[in-house]
């Protein structure tokens, strides 16, 4: 017995002592914690969705999710062959050019108007905290930070492996005009270096003028927060950028809610919404969204377009690589959406409604 005790001491020890290092950012303090005690958003001593969002469904429990995460993984969980895929040259766009570049999973440029903007990069080849699990699939890791240029706006939904990756953003520092993210995020850009003047942190319903006609507004999502065992110290958002002339919806992560509708009507629609349609699970479908819902998010949203990502990079779930990219195609054959699906990498002109796009998936059966 005394043995165990001194085992799981050591590894307690172990674990603390491990989790100093500064990937897994820092708790917001200071004047930043005083913004955060008083937001309206937060309750209890952490940030709470505005409806009842268990991370777990009633009908299920941890242990059973672990045993189906361990050994009920679907076989093609992963695909069976490398991808092959074209990079475009970021560095060298028509400045003139509305254009969209998916990088895997939650990543990607968007030149709009004029201004570059990247969204919640992840290059490092993993999202976990240890560069051997969660590791990207063979060939899907197309960019790094030497391939963005320089940036108007790096914007982050939140603070999660996946999304919020301390070695690509410690890299892009030097090429990053400001920082747009969710309230208490900041915490950790700042503790990896960012100036907090470069730090636009919003709380859901604030918005941030950034001049000559450019906007941005935080919005309610349907999620959680947290790089270390404390959760939901920072909050987690979609982000509304508008142009003198467009206006896109960056969902984040997010299970489906009304809250859609109600930034539909907010907003009187959208050019194009961007949302998370993949490491879903009905276990955890408060805080994902199923493809059964996807399309009724961005018919709520009242999108003219809608592109699908948090897909086809990273095993975080129990369905196929493709189920997610399959099941909202064939979803769409009867709502008749305007679904835009391009491989990673792709130069996306995301405003030419007569472009098909190939159902790229199949190749890699």
């Amino acid at each position: 017995m005394i043995t165990l005790l001194i085992v799981a001491a050591l590894f307690a020890v172990a674990v603390f002592i491990f989790m100093q290092q500064p990937q897994f950012g820092k708790a917001p303090s200071g004047e930043r914690l005083e913004r955060i005690q008083k937001s309206p958003h937060y309750k209890k001593g952490q940030f709470d969705n505005l409806s009842f969002t268990p991370q777990l469904a009633e009908d299920a429990s941890m242990t059973k999710v672990m045993f189906r995460f361990l050994f009920g993984k679907n076989g093609h969980a992963k695909p069976q062959q490398n991808f092959q895929f074209t990079k475009t040259d970021l560095k060298n766009l028509d400045p003139n050019q509305n254009i969209y570049v998916w990088m895997g999973h939650s990543s990607y440029f968007i030149q709009i108007d004029g201004k570059k903007i990247l969204v919640d990069p992840v290059f490092s080849g993993n999202a976990s905290p240890v560069s051997f699990t969660t590791k990207a699939f063979d060939g899907a890791d197309l960019y790094s930070a030497e391939d963005i240029p320089e940036l108007d706006y790096l914007i982050i939904s939140h603070d999660h492996w996946d999304h919020l990756d301390y070695e690509t953003v410690k890299k892009l520092h030097p090429k990053v005009k400001q920082v747009i993210t969710g309230l208490g995020t900041g915490e950790h850009l700042e503790y990896w270096n960012y100036d907090p003047k470069k730090i636009i942190e919003l709380d859901w319903g604030e918005n941030f003028d950034l001049g000559n006609g450019f906007k941005v507004y935080a919005e309610t999502a349907r999620h959680f927060s947290g790089r270390t065992f404390k959760r939901n110290q920072a909050i987690w958002a979609s982000f509304v950028f508008e142009t003198p002339n467009r206006k896109i919806y960056i969902g984040g992560d997010s299970g489906f809610d009304d809250h859609f509708e109600k930034i539909g009507n907010k907003y009187g629609g959208f050019d194009l919404a961007i949302l998370e349609n993949g490491q879903y699970n009905k276990d955890w479908r408060y805080i994902h969204m199923m493809p059964e819902e996807f399309l009724i998010a961005a018919k709520n949203l009242r999108t003219k377009r809608v592109i699908a990502v948090h897909n086809s990079k990273f095993e975080l779930a129990l369905h196929s690589w493709k189920e997610p990219l399959e099941k909202i195609t064939t979803l769409n054959e009867k709502e008749n959406q305007r679904l835009i699906t391009p491989k990673i990498g792709e130069m996306v002109h995301w405003e030419d409604d007569a472009k098909v796009y190939e159902k790229w998936w199949k190749k890699y059966d």
